[in-house]
């Protein structure tokens, strides 16, 4: 499973697209402040350093986009525990 966009939200969900046509909406508050994700407690940093790196939602650590110098999720429990929604940016009538 495989990850090619994020959209972080002010409330600490994302949405997440998958390659598969999936879009999850995926709450990482209950990460925020706790050991290696101590730095998301930081809504700038969470909001400005969120990414798609190693094919799943990653923050940056560096701003370089670095795949070896960020933190990220597990693919798979992002899909299986993620709200399926609909996408936010299609514009209905």
């Amino acid at each position: 499973m495989e990850v090619v966009q994020v959209i972080p939200q002010d409330d600490y969900k994302v949405i997440v697209y998958f390659v598969d046509g999936a879009i999850k909406e995926y709450d990482v508050s209950h990460l925020a402040g706790k050991g290696i994700f101590e730095c998301l407690n930081n809504l700038d940093f969470y909001k400005n350093n969120c990414t798609v790196l190693n094919g799943t939602l990653a923050w940056t650590l560096d701003g370089r986009y670095d795949k070896h110098n960020c933190i990220d999720l597990d693919p798979y429990v992002i899909y299986e525990n993620g709200k399926s929604v609909s996408d936010p940016l299609i514009q209905t009538a």
